[in-house]
């Protein structure tokens, strides 16, 4: 088999599938999970607005998972609203805020925000809103002293994520909240990184809307929800039948919708113990590549994080060279191509890097099925691949 067909199958030239450390990418489906929605596809397959016995199975199978949810993040049942991701969730909160309110105003977002929440706000600026930016600091954390200068009663909406998808970088969410109520101002957070590596108390947050998406949480593609709490002002968005109370109408996919929410009830159980097994596979992992790499850059917080996650940049060597010559990993780098040209990351640019470091930056995400063979053997193998670019 050539190099070429060889990475076509996703394969290292030993045949070996390689070590996936690109979990913020997206997760495989817990088995559990699988087993939890396969009676849905077939033989409890009714739409949940008959009222028929194979509608209520239906309705009883989505009705439960709807509470999962809402207990994993302490909400209640009826403020949990299934999308079809996170990416449709950030869409519903933006857009419908902006049609909730009469008249046009601003909209306020981090740097490092999610393309999902800065096109919608980019295309309400079409529409007559104002769109303003928080900058962050060197660790991609948005500073509370800008914000609060930010901050004003003619902003509607304040959206800023519980944890970026780059750097793991934690907000301060419940500062923020507090800050932006003060004024009169909505809340939105997009969760869809931190939901099932951390707690997330959206009582204890004081958030008014918070995004998830079932992928980055072990559950399918294409299932997501929306936490609103009670009276927050955002209105539908499409039109159609009277499902999720109308904020998304349309026939629920029942089967992906229990599939997020035994997702939900696997985390609730284990979370704790995964982040701390994480974290020292983190520690494990960072101590390893710091001690082969003289000169190698952490990009954010190591602390102040997701337990999973760690964005590092290798000195004189583009990260997306350095992964090509290490096909025995598969991880990101927060790049992209744009005319030919390598374009750094819009995160670490915001975070201050150099157009250099940031090339050079490499997302290194871990999961359940991650292992200390694993860690071991993907810092062996950046830095060997690292000493033959460098010439070290």
């Amino acid at each position: 088999m050539n190099e070429d067909a060889t990475h076509a199958k996703g394969l290292t030239m030993n045949g070996d599938e390689p070590i996936y450390l690109d979990f913020n990418a997206t997760t495989p489906v817990d088995p559990d999970v699988v087993e939890a929605m396969q009676p849905f596809f077939c033989a409890h397959f009714g739409n949940p607005s008959s009222g028929h016995v194979f509608g209520l199975r239906a309705k009883n199978a989505v009705d439960r998972a709807r509470e999962e949810v809402a207990a994993l993040l302490n909400a209640d049942a009826e403020e949990i609203f299934f999308t079809s991701g996170g990416t449709e969730a950030n869409n519903i909160t933006i857009l419908g805020t902006a049609c909730a309110n009469e008249v046009k105003g601003r909209m306020l977002h981090s740097a490092i925000e999610h393309p999902s929440v800065t096109n919608p706000c980019r295309f309400l600026t079409l529409k007559g809103w104002a769109i303003q930016t928080l900058p962050v600091d060197e660790q991609g954390i948005v500073s509370l002293a800008a914000a609060e200068n930010a901050l004003d009663a003619g902003i509607a909406l304040l959206s800023v994520m519980h944890a970026n998808n780059e750097t793991g970088s934690l907000q301060p969410i419940r500062e923020l909240t507090r800050l932006a109520h003060a004024k009169g101002i909505m809340t939105h957070c997009d969760a869809a990184q931190s939901i099932a590596k951390l707690p997330i108390d959206v009582k204890e947050l004081g958030i008014d809307a918070l995004s998830l998406a079932g992928h980055k949480m072990y559950a399918p593609k294409g299932i997501g929800a929306l936490y609103i709490s009670k009276g927050a002002p955002i209105a539908p968005i499409n039109f159609g039948g009277g499902q999720e109370r109308g904020i998304r109408p349309g026939t629920e996919n029942v089967a992906l919708i229990v599939g997020l929410g035994k997702a939900c009830a696997l985390a609730a159980g284990r979370q704790a113990e995964d982040a701390k097994r994480l974290w020292n596979l983190k520690d494990r992992l960072w101590s390893r590549l710091l001690s082969g790499v003289p000169g190698l850059s952490l990009n954010g917080s190591l602390k102040k994080s997701l337990p999973n996650t760690l964005n590092v940049s290798f000195p004189a060597v583009a990260g997306n060279i350095l992964l090509n010559a290490a096909p025995a990993i598969a991880a990101s780098t927060g790049s992209a191509c744009h005319d030919g040209k390598e374009a750094p990351s819009s995160v670490l640019t915001a975070m201050g890097l150099c157009r250099d470091r940031a090339l050079g930056a490499v997302r290194l995400t871990l999961g359940r099925t991650t292992t200390e063979k694993d860690i071991d053997a993907a810092a062996n193998a950046l830095v060997k691949a690292w000493r033959q670019l460098a010439g070290s």
